[in-house]
Formats: structure tokens, C-alpha cells, sequence
């Protein structure tokens, strides 16, 4: 006691932040850091593989490779592009679009030197494959260099006496050429396990054993021998189901060998980041939305929604409409085939799209990346840089179902964790005797979580009117959070300020609308909200052993019972003051 009302903050996050491993994953990135850290390692959530395969597929899962947008699609998304531009006032689709023909706002001002010199110009080179490169390191630019010059100098006579590399990690495994015999691993696609007849549920938890590995090895330099005196915070996404959370555990107990676990929801955790205590949480990441309420660090199952769509998506809508106005130079950008090609189309969105009224257009350098060759740069000007992110509003213009959710039927959980019944020796249970204890809910946790094909500003609406009491509501309308790399989006705040009070039936008595400022980069918000729940939680009656996993799992009537993402709540912490 005498310690807790002496110790500081920064002595108490030092001091149990340094054995502590807090996990974010995602579909396109994972988060991996010590809670004691400011932000964690981003690293992009694949792996690629060598195969000897003939003819070599690119990614691994098929299902994407033969995805392709229909007529009625095409229609429903220019529909979507003229609703857009009206509110923009810009000009519909079918009018002319030449470039300085009109009254326009450029954008080349607005951005900081530091966005300047580091992602418009950014340059990405091939990585070097062979096992012979020992300073090949995925993140640096002197690495970039030398495995530009490896590339380059490469003989075709010595390449078939050179060992290609089994597995890379990280931005290298996205700047693989093509033609290099190397398939692209996924295991988290639209906020699920990426379980498909071309990828097992088993080849998707090897993966993610590898990925998050190399990030413990090479990152954080915590080797095999001395994860027994780390513990770890897995921070799951709210789309993740009950049998994906229970393989993570398994994956973080037994494979990895930490020596405990717990579980928290992202949308909990993000209220701990920002130190809230109620808000409605919205977390824009790269391939699925998600929006919950949370009331004094408790989530409202019921106002939970799932959007399928993300940053990702506003990177192809961005593609889609400079090659309708033939900005864009005569590439072969190819954002599924060629995942450099997504890392120069996520530069630029994170660089030139912003939401505000008028023409936004700029001149900027894009990139050809062709099999194994140098890049070459293409000045082109780009155009209605405005739009794509109106895409979170009219998902329409997204057309999500180019980039599908994996496959169902695999995530149906046969030993629910949340059957834990009544205890039948207890006198007075009343008529719930025997049943399971979350029959009260609404919601099933054994049935899979449904997306809504609805845009933000709705989707906003729909979950804080679900929260049931109108002084919860007015709270929460006036406490909104966006967190995930969209959230950084110019321009993002007032649009949805603006877009939820129109949303806002009139019937309502609810006139105000604001959404908060977050306190760090809101791509980290999550994460550090985990690192806070696990520094604060000194009982830790919620944590799950190794040995009481890998023997039992969570014993019915054990007090130590997994919830899902549908249930799972705050800790509750005690403050001392006095």
C-alpha cells in the first residue's frame, strides 16, 4: 500500500512494463511492443514463404486472385462517386476532368516539410532473396540500398548456386519481385483468420507463430530461452470470434512460451489509451471498421458493428478514379498481384487525401515497379483526392466485396468458452439452474459476427441510440473517438461531426456532436490502452497461466473464464487516494 501511494507513473510503467509484451494484431499490421515502450514495432502482417511451385501463385489464398467487380457493382459505385461529388461540389463522373481547367484548391501547401521529404518521395526497392545479404534489415533505407545494388548486380549464372531465403518478414516480404519464387502469406484478412481451401486453419496459426517470432527475435530481442519471465496482452480486434481469440492464447502460451496471458477488446482498450471512461469508440484500420460504445470501461455488446471496409480500400478507390480520368500513367499497378503496389498507393492517400468542399488535386510522382527492374518515377496529376475517403460514408465506392471476408464455416466453436453453467449445488439459483449464465443476452456468442453494409455516419448513429438510456446518449454523441491509421485522414473530424448530427433522427433530442481529440497517434491508441490494462492490473485474476492452458484450458466454474469480444469487460482497479 505504502508503495502505491508513493510510486510515480514512470517509475510504475518502468518498473512492470519491462516483462510485459502487449500484442496488437491486425489484418494488415501487427502491433508488438514492452508495455514500457512509447509506440510498438508496425510491422505489415505477412510472411513470404519460398516455393518450388509451377506455375508460382502469388498469394496464397486464391479466393482474392479471382475476385472481380461486376456491372451492377460498377453502376452502385459510380452512383456513389456522383452522390459524392454533389456534397463536394466538384464535377460528376462523366465531366471533363482536365487538369487546372477549373477552379481548384491544390494541396502541395497544406502538407508539412517532414510528410514531404518522407512519404511522397519515398522510393521502394526489391529485397534482396538470398541468404548471402547478412545487413538485409526491412525498414531502413541503407538496407533498401544495398539489396537495391544486390539486385541489381545479380549474374544469372550465379543465382542458381545462391540459397534463397525460407521465410521474410516485415516491409521486405511486401518488396518481393514477382518473379522471385516466393508466395505471400496472409493469415489475417477482413479482421478473421484467413481459413480458405487453399490456406488450413493450421497453416494459418504457423504463420502467425512465425510473424510474431521474428518480431520477438529480431525486434524486441527477447529469445526462447527468457519468454518464461514474460507475460503478454493479447489486444484483439472486436471482429475476432471466440475460437480465433482461444487459438491465439495457444499460439501465445504454448508456441511463443509466455508464461501468462490476458485478453482485452480493442475498443476497451482504447478508452485506457485516452484515459476515458466512457466514449464511443470508432477504429478505422486498413481492411474492417468496427464501432462500440463504452460505458464507465464497460462494452455494450449490443451497440458493437462491424463495417467491411478500411484504409486498404480507399487505396484502390484512390486507383480506380485516376485511371477513370486516365491520370493515372499506362502501369501495371496491380494492389492484390503486387503488394509494393499497395505500399506506394498507402503513401500516397496518406499524403494527398483529405475530405474538404472543392477540386483537390496535385501533381505527384507514381511509381512503376516491373519484374526485378529499378523503379521508374512518372510525374501525373492527380485528381478528385477528395473522394476516396468519402468512400467510409458511401461504402459503395469501396466495393468491399473485391477484397472478400474468408469463408465461414470454419469458426463455428464446438467448445464455447462461455459455457459455464450455474453451480448445482448452490441453493436458491432459482429457474436458471443448469442453464448456460449468458442466456440472458440478446446476442448469441456461438453464432459468427455479422457485417452491416451501412456507412460510418449511420453505423455511428445506429450503436449510440442502441445504448439505450437518452443521458448515456448524449454523452457518448458527444464523445467520440477515432482511432486506426484512417483516423489520421485530413479533414475526417468535421466530416463526421457533420454527418452523424444528420444522421441523428429528428425525433431525437440530441442537438450536439463532438468528437475528442486523441492523445497520441491514433494507430497506437489500442495498443498503448493494453500496455496500460496490463501495467495497472496488479491481482491479475484474470490472467491465464501456461501450465493451467496447456493441461485444462479454462475449467468451467474456474473463476478464470475467457469472454469474448461480445462480453468482455474492464478490469476494475482501485485508485488510491488517500
Amino acid at each position: 500500500m505504502d508503495y502505491l501511494k508513493s510510486v510515480v507513473p514512470s517509475q510504475l510503467v518502468s518498473e512492470r512494463g519491462s516483462n510485459l509484451v502487449i500484442i496488437n494484431p491486425g489484418s494488415a499490421n501487427v502491433r508488438i511492443g514492452l508495455a514500457k515502450q512509447d509506440t510498438p514495432f508496425n510491422v505489415p502482417h505477412c510472411v513470404a514463404r519460398h516455393t518450388n511451385l509451377t506455375p508460382k501463385p502469388n498469394l496464397v489464398d486464391q479466393m482474392i486472385n479471382n475476385t472481380q467487380v461486376i456491372a451492377s457493382q460498377h453502376v452502385d459505385r459510380e452512383r456513389a462517386f456522383n452522390t459524392t461529388a454533389s456534397l463536394l461540389k466538384i464535377p460528376y463522373l462523366d465531366e471533363s476532368s482536365s487538369f487546372g481547367s477549373r477552379k481548384m484548391a491544390r494541396i502541395d501547401g497544406f502538407n508539412q516539410p517532414s510528410i514531404t521529404t518522407t512519404k511522397k518521395d519515398k522510393v521502394f526497392t526489391w529485397t534482396n532473396v538470398y541468404q548471402d545479404n547478412p545487413s538485409s534489415l526491412p525498414t531502413s533505407e541503407s538496407s533498401a540500398h544495398t539489396s537495391e545494388a544486390a539486385t541489381d548486380s545479380k549474374d544469372p549464372g550465379e543465382e542458381g548456386k545462391r540459397k534463397y531465403r525460407d521465410m521474410i518478414f516485415g516491409e521486405e516480404a511486401l518488396r518481393i519481385s514477382p518473379k522471385d519464387p516466393y508466395t505471400i502469406h496472409r493469415p489475417v484478412r477482413r479482421g478473421h483468420f484467413n481459413v480458405s481451401p487453399q490456406y488450413s486453419a493450421q497453416q494459418v496459426c504457423e504463420d502467425l507463430i512465425a510473424i510474431w517470432d521474428w518480431v520477438l527475435l529480431d525486434k524486441l530481442e527477447i529469445a526462447h530461452s527468457e519468454r518464461s519471465k514474460y507475460s503478454a496482452v493479447l489486444v484483439v480486434p472486436a471482429t475476432f470470434d471466440s475460437r480465433e481469440i482461444k487459438e491465439l492464447l495457444t499460439i501465445v502460451l504454448r508456441d511463443l512460451c509466455f508464461s501468462s496471458a490476458v485478453v482485452h477488446q480493442e475498443g476497451l482498450s482504447t478508452i485506457f489509451g485516452n484515459g476515458l471512461s466512457t466514449a464511443c469508440i470508432v477504429n478505422m484500420g486498413a481492411q474492417t471498421s468496427t464501432v462500440v460504445c463504452i460505458e464507465d470501461g464497460v462494452s455494450l455488446p449490443n451497440t458493437e458493428k462491424i463495417l467491411p471496409f478500411g484504409g486498404d480500400d480507399i487505396c484502390r478507390c484512390l486507383l480506380w478514379i485516376q485511371r477513370h480520368y486516365q491520370n493515372w500513367p499506362q502501369l501495371r499497378t496491380d494492389v492484390l498481384a503486387k503488394p509494393i503496389d499497395m505500399l506506394m498507393l498507402n503513401g500516397l492517400k496518406e499524403s494527398y487525401c483529405e475530405i474538404r468542399e472543392g477540386e483537390v488535386e496535385t501533381v505527384a510522382k507514381v511509381y512503376s515497379y516491373e519484374d526485378g527492374m529499378p523503379a521508374v518515377a512518372h510525374k501525373t496529376n492527380l485528381t478528385s483526392l477528395n473522394v476516396p475517403p468519402m468512400g467510409l460514408f458511401y461504402p459503395n465506392l469501396l466495393v468491399p466485396e473485391v477484397f472478400p471476408q474468408p469463408p465461414r464455416t470454419w469458426f463455428q466453436d464446438h467448445e464455447n468458452m462461455l459455457e459455464e453453467t450455474w453451480n448445482m449445488d448452490f441453493a436458491g439459483g432459482g429457474g436458471n439452474m443448469g442453464l448456460p449464465v449468458w442466456d440472458s443476452f440478446a446476442a448469441s456468442p456461438l453464432n459468427p459476427k455479422k457485417e452491416e453494409k451501412i456507412g460510418l455516419a449511420e453505423a455511428i448513429t445506429s450503436s449510440i441510440l442502441s445504448a439505450g438510456r437518452i443521458d448515456l446518449q448524449r454523452k457518448l454523441f458527444s464523445s467520440i473517438q477515432l482511432v486506426g491509421g484512417v483516423g489520421l485522414t485530413k479533414g475526417l473530424v468535421s466530416a463526421v461531426e457533420e454527418r452523424v448530427l444528420h444522421a441523428i433522427p429528428p425525433t431525437e433530442a440530441i442537438d450536439t456532436v463532438e468528437v475528442l481529440p486523441s492523445r497520441m497517434d491514433p494507430t497506437f491508441v489500442s495498443w498503448k490502452g493494453g500496455a496500460i490494462l496490463g501495467i495497472l492490473d496488479f491481482g491479475r485474476e484474470a490472467w491465464i497461466h501456461r501450465n493451467e492452458w496447456m493441461e485444462n484450458g479454462i475449467r468451467v466454474g474456474s473463476a478464470k473464464k475467457y469472454r469474448d469480444s461480445y462480453y468482455i469487460q474492464a478490469q476494475a482497479f482501485c485508485f488510491i487516494n488517500s
